[in-house]
């Protein structure tokens, strides 16, 4: 039983979902409200569960180790 589930893409897509972030709210600060929104959009709502839920498996399907 592993004790934190993140693999290598999980974390990718977790630090491309900060970045998004981050440049959405840079965008939003210099006013360009309409890009800005459709960034953080996309980050919250796609990137962010993307990282969360993807590679996992159901419930005993265990990798060989």
């Amino acid at each position: 039983m592993k004790r934190f589930a993140f693999e290598g893409r999980n974390w990718i897509i977790l630090i491309v979902a900060i970045a998004a972030l981050i440049v959405g709210y840079s965008i939003m600060a210099t006013g360009d409200k309409t890009i800005s929104i459709i960034i953080l959009m996309i980050a919250y709502l796609v990137l962010f569960p993307l990282s969360i839920m993807l590679g996992w498996k159901k419930s005993g399907e265990e990798k060989g180790d």
